[in-house]
């Protein structure tokens, strides 16, 4: 059976290809910078990263930079910041329903 591609991101899967939007991290780089700019709120723990690395070296969404000893870099490749744009956007109608549903709601 043929393997299917990644239609869409989990949170975690989400904040590790925003953290490489802008520049090339390494793993501990990258947990450091979701754990920073969430606040807290989504933590990566080093299985969860690395299952998430390995599925987007498969699916050609990251690419590795360099290494050096155990150590990899990093860096989102134009497959990757496609499925994040779409991932944006498809949040951004999300977010819009409910605030119009809500809106609805509150007028009644």
């Amino acid at each position: 059976m043929a393997r299917q591609p990644l239609k869409s991101l989990t949170e975690s899967m989400f904040y590790v290809l925003l953290a490489l939007w802008r520049q090339e991290r390494c793993g501990t780089e990258i947990a450091a910078y979701v754990r920073q700019l969430t606040a807290g709120r989504v933590t990566l723990g080093p299985g969860t990263l690395y299952a998430i690395l390995g599925k987007f070296q498969e699916e050609a969404l990251i690419k590795e930079s360099w290494s050096q000893g155990r150590m990899r870099v990093y860096r989102i490749t134009d497959v990757g910041r496609a499925l994040f744009r779409q991932e944006l956007e498809n949040m951004r109608r999300c977010v819009d329903d409910g605030q119009r549903e809500m809106g609805e709601e509150e007028e009644t």
